[in-house]
């Protein structure tokens, strides 16, 4: 079992910024890939971003060159930094890791104001 705890969303205006962190703990031996995804009311959960072990990444279209995704596996932690924010990316943000089995943070709300 792996837990992923999320912290640093919030309120903030459009154009701002915001950086979301998400530490994993238990078996964490064996992650592959961490990352966040997102779900807006109404809408399905989509990715946002992902870093493997290595460091290669995977950004979804709408967030390139606005967001960076990075890792600290020595902290086995995932951040997400997120700049140049739009009332679109109003959502709930999700941790993602997997080793191979896919687990969950609980969620942290990023809103967007326009």
């Amino acid at each position: 079992q792996v837990q992923l705890v999320e912290s640093g969303g919030g309120l903030v205006q459009a154009g701002g910024s915001l950086r979301l962190s998400c530490a994993a703990s238990g078996s964490v031996r064996g992650i592959s890939v961490m990352g966040w995804y997102r779900q807006a009311p109404g809408k399905q959960r989509e990715l946002v971003a992902d870093i493997r072990s290595g460091g290669s990444t995977n950004y979804a279209d709408s967030v390139k060159g606005r967001f960076t995704v990075s890792r600290d596996n020595a902290k086995n932690t995932v951040y997400l930094q997120m700049n140049s924010l739009k009332p679109e990316d109003t959502a709930v943000y999700y941790c993602n890791c997997k080793n191979p089995w896919n687990y969950w943070g609980q969620g942290t709300q990023v809103t967007v104001s326009s």
